[in-house]
């Protein structure tokens, strides 16, 4: 019973809806009936202007001279033969007719002005609708786009006009909703691949310890320290989630940082040779935020670089840029990298080079992080390859006393 009726609520549901949308075009407050108002209103002060203008120039027209002759009565002129009118009565004569032929022209004018207001009215509302049909037809198309065809387009064609603009417009918001949506959709994927392999790894630890009924306690303590390692790097990606969403999402609070101290803080102590100048670098942001730019700035100078002993280095500066922005400045030695693959470095989970994709003792998002965290602050970040090998990563932050970015 509740299948039958279901197929009826929708045809009422749909004949409803249609309604509806037939209902907006005939409704008094409807675009197309502002726009037949307009047109009318405009014509008829048009016509009433010109209307006018034809009657001043009428009325302010001087009369010609006249002769009046009555057939069979005797009256000609101007010859001073019997019957002959004075120029008095001509002229009165002549401007009654004029008076009569004026109040005739404006009862007539009148006339055909209110007729041609009604023919307005009924021209305005067809040009009305045509004006409209592109617009009827966008939001058609546009109605009929979700998440699941975000890949479809408006694609109006016709001139480079205002609708075509916007139709444009409208398209590009599509496309970058689309690239958002799929980055949505590979950021859960390798979020989900990245979660999955130390669970994997949990659960083959678990099933082959289980296995071995003679498993000393030995055995049994390595396989949960090594469990407990891959739990610890399940929460450490958690935590870089975490802090990503938090910078994507923007600051919650702003207070006074000094980038210098936070930098001679988190300067690697061991590793490769470090060459640090550090002048003064005061930010208006979140600390904690920028102390996990900082870090995850410093860690991928160590973790991506020579090995030790082969003359590997990380070079770090701080200080006020040309234009009086704080900013930060970390480079290293290190694997080659092409120079079209350097922002790549900024996408989640993204690893370059063979030794970035051997190595996973990292998550893969601490670019992305320091991307997020940039943005959050209305800052720029810049990624740039060396030749001889190794990366060149400049942060530029607004100043202490800039305004807060929105």
């Amino acid at each position: 019973m509740s299948g039958r009726m279901e197929p009826v609520a929708m045809g009422r549901r749909t004949k409803a809806l249609a309604g509806w949308r037939s209902s907006v075009r005939w409704h008094p407050r409807s675009i197309r009936w502002r726009l037949t108002l307009l047109y009318s209103a405009l014509f008829v002060v048009a016509g009433a202007a010109l209307l006018g203008f034809t009657y001043f120039l009428a009325m302010g027209s001087a009369p010609g001279r006249a002769v009046t002759t009555v057939e069979g009565g005797g009256l000609v002129g101007p010859g001073g033969a019997p019957g002959t009118l004075d120029p008095p009565t001509v002229s009165a004569v002549v401007e009654a007719v004029r008076s009569d032929q004026l109040h005739e022209l404006l009862i007539k004018g009148g006339v055909a002005l209110a007729v041609m207001a009604l023919a307005s009215i009924a021209l305005g509302w067809l040009m009305a609708g045509r004006v409209l049909d592109p617009l009827r037809t966008m939001a058609a198309a546009a109605r009929r786009i979700s998440a699941d065809n975000l890949h479809e387009r408006l694609a109006v064609p016709g001139p480079d006009d205002e609708l075509k603009v916007m139709a444009d417009t409208i398209d590009g918001v599509l496309a970058r909703l689309e690239g958002a949506f799929e980055a949505q959709k590979r950021f859960v994927a390798n979020a989900s691949h990245e979660l999955r392999t130390p669970l994997t790894l949990q659960q083959t630890i678990v099933d082959v310890t289980l296995a071995d009924p003679d498993a000393s306690a030995d055995t049994l303590r390595a396989a949960l320290l090594r469990v407990r390692a891959a739990g610890q790097e399940q929460e450490r990606l958690i935590d870089a989630l975490l802090t990503l969403a938090r910078s994507q999402r923007g600051l919650e609070r702003r207070e006074f940082v000094d980038l210098t101290a936070i930098v001679r803080k988190r300067l690697p102590d061991s590793g490769p040779r470090v060459e640090a100048l550090l002048g003064p670098a005061p930010v208006l942001g979140d600390p904690q935020l920028i102390e996990r730019l900082v870090v995850n700035l410093t860690d991928n100078a160590v973790r991506h670089n020579l090995p030790e002993g082969k003359g590997s280095w990380v070079s770090v500066w701080t200080g006020v840029d040309a234009a009086g922005r704080p900013g930060l400045r970390i480079e290293n030695s290190g694997p080659v990298i092409p120079a079209d693959q350097a922002a790549g470095l900024f996408q989640p989970f993204r690893r370059l080079g063979p030794e970035r994709v051997r190595k996973r003792d990292g998550q893969g998002l601490g670019m992305s992080i320091v991307a997020a965290v940039v943005a959050a602050h209305g800052g720029r970040v810049l990624a740039r390859t060396r030749p001889q090998g190794g990366l060149t990563v400049e942060v530029s932050l607004p100043a202490a006393d800039a305004p807060a970015p929105h």
